[in-house]
């Protein structure tokens, strides 16, 4: 009678945890998917030269720096996010670039997300430099949104 009711108890507990396991990796797989959709937003604007579409995803107080990294060593610019939203936006319609995303590696904790984004970018379809993007993301009223982006270029 003991194993019975044992082999009752443990096949109800099996099935339990997987429905648990299955709603956990439901929620992680669609809170990094949320995550994911924000930088490919961003991309989706900077690639249009759409300054409109890129600040829909960015928060205001927004921090943007780059490492150059060449044989001289490396230097880190600042940004100011409103230069970098012109800058988009003033890219003559005879220059094509693309920035092709080769991964993403994303983290989430609570109200606050980081994706790791190895790319290389090319103008007019010649190879101009490699790197990688760091976004951090904070997610404010449900909506995720860019406070900080870093990237680093080399040739």
């Amino acid at each position: 009678m003991f194993i019975v009711i044992f082999v009752i108890y443990f096949s109800i507990m099996k099935r339990f945890i997987f429905i648990l396991m299955l709603v956990f990796s439901s929620t992680l797989y669609s809170q990094n998917d949320d995550v994911k959709q924000v930088v490919i937003t961003f991309f989706k604007g900077f690639h249009a030269k759409d300054s409109i579409i890129i600040k829909s995803v960015c928060a205001e107080n927004m921090i943007l720096q780059s490492i150059a990294e060449s044989s001289k060593g490396s230097q880190l610019k600042n940004q100011i996010p409103q230069d970098f939203y012109r800058s988009i936006a003033t890219i003559p319609a005879t220059i094509l670039f693309e920035e092709r995303i080769l991964d993403y590696s994303i983290q989430v904790d609570g109200a606050m997300a980081h994706v790791w984004t190895p790319y290389e970018f090319y103008v007019n379809n010649k190879f101009s430099h490699k790197g990688v993007n760091a976004f951090t993301l904070f997610k404010d009223n449900g909506l995720w949104k860019i406070v900080y982006l870093i990237d680093t270029r080399r040739n």
